[in-house]
């Protein structure tokens, strides 16, 4: 099932549905969080492109109406094991530490099915909040 478009726009659906996506995207709406990961393989099943630079997205709620537009600032994929520190900082959820990150990213996709190894490849998009 291709990404959903809302608004003219591909949606950015942060978390999983119900209290994780609204934590994460109160995180969004508050400038904390400017940053977030998936998996490589989702794209490839979905047969969707990578987010680009410049690329306006529609952050949604569980509904599936857009809540804010952001802009994405930077897209690169990279094995798990080389997700920088600077990266999880980005991402605003609170981890103190690399490897708390790792554990918690690991943890979600496990969830989800997924087996996290360090060569598995991680899609990193940053981005910024457009005012109204």
């Amino acid at each position: 099932m291709p990404f959903p478009i809302v608004d003219g726009l591909r949606a950015l659906e942060i978390g999983s549905p119900g209290a994780l996506r609204l934590r994460l995207n109160q995180l969004i709406l508050d400038g904390r969080k400017r940053a977030t990961a998936g998996l490589l393989l989702e794209y490839v099943r979905e047969n969707e492109e990578l987010e680009s630079e410049g690329e306006l997205l529609a952050l949604v709620d569980d509904d599936a109406r857009r809540i804010a537009t952001v802009v994405v600032v930077r897209v690169e994929t990279v094995p798990f094991i080389e997700v920088p520190w600077t990266f999880a900082q980005a991402e605003g959820e609170g981890d103190e530490s690399l490897e708390e990150w790792r554990e918690g990213h690991r943890r979600y996709w496990r969830e989800y099915g997924e087996s996290i190894v360090d060569q598995t490849p991680v899609v990193l998009i940053w981005f910024e909040v457009v005012p109204d």
